[in-house]
């Protein structure tokens, strides 16, 4: 059985034993609304062993838009249910007031990677995505920390995160999970009309067309005017970015080396909905 944990305290009390048996714990942080994604980044750390601890918080900080943060969902009772089917230990569940009792004050410069892509559409959200997972690793103290792929930008700033500041915790990132029709599985993809979700599958379509032409020798910048262009013929659709960026420092290239980490990300409303993805070109 799940058990809810809604302090510090708490999580330091039910993870004594694992830790004085030098037993691994694995932590998978979430604000909630949970899908096979999540789960996916759940079997991984069962896969490896540890005690799961999943995190199920909203994060205040890091959402620039309000009505975003009022209209996430709320789906407690599934995501426990879906959890516990899995064999998850512990569910850490802090307030608000836990996790922030003043309002934080720090501000986290991750340089060039919060400049461009999500950090430039979203001032200040990575800062609020660092503060929040610094807190989580202080809380939990967990050996191995789980992230998917679809935020690869995030992946970068939490690589850093734990590098720069020595975290005694190993990051793993999982694959992005995809419906039948390639859309990447998130929260927000709930919020999507019928026909807005038709047409969602667009920003995959794009990414894979994007991946073969230029594994064919094909010159980005001529590529990206065909996406665009497909883009401005969808009137649900809207292409905020779509970016060539060297995988891990998520700078923004022109090319394809012969050797070298390149990957393709997108974000594009699609009705109301912002919905980003990426596909790695070279790993």
């Amino acid at each position: 059985m799940i058990q809810i944990l809604r302090t510090k305290a708490e999580v330091n009390e039910a993870l004594a034993d694992f830790r004085s048996s030098s037993q691994a714990i694995g932590l998978v942080p979430t604000m909630g609304a949970l899908h096979e994604g999540h789960l996916a980044l759940v079997r991984k750390a069962m896969s490896n062993g540890d005690v799961v601890v999943v995190s199920i918080f909203v994060n205040p900080i890091q959402f620039n838009n309000e009505e975003d943060l009022i209209k996430y969902p709320n789906t407690l009772d599934k995501d426990l249910d879906l959890l516990e089917k899995e064999g998850v230990r512990f569910v850490f569940k802090p307030e608000n007031h836990t996790l922030y009792p003043n309002k934080p004050t720090l501000e986290i410069n991750f340089g060039q990677v919060d400049q461009v892509l999500e950090g430039a559409k979203r001032p200040g959200h990575f800062n609020g995505v660092g503060i929040v997972v610094a807190k989580l690793l202080n809380i939990v103290k967990p050996n191995r920390t789980y992230f998917g792929q679809k935020d690869l930008q995030q992946v970068a700033v939490v690589r850093s995160l734990i590098n720069d500041l020595s975290f005694s915790t190993s990051m793993e990132v999982v694959n992005t999970v995809r419906e039948k029709d390639g859309l990447a599985m998130s929260s927000r993809n709930l919020r999507l009309g019928v026909e807005e979700r038709m047409v969602a599958p667009l920003l995959y379509q794009c990414l894979n067309f994007a991946k073969g032409e230029l594994l064919a020798g094909k010159e980005w910048f001529a590529v990206k005017e065909v996406v665009m262009a497909r883009f401005e013929k969808e009137p649900l659709a809207r292409l905020e970015y779509f970016e060539l960026v060297h995988t891990d420092t998520i700078a923004l290239v022109n090319d394809l080396p012969s050797s070298g980490k390149r990957s393709i990300c997108i974000a594009a409303y699609v009705g109301e909905i912002r919905l980003i993805d990426n596909l790695i070109i070279i790993d």
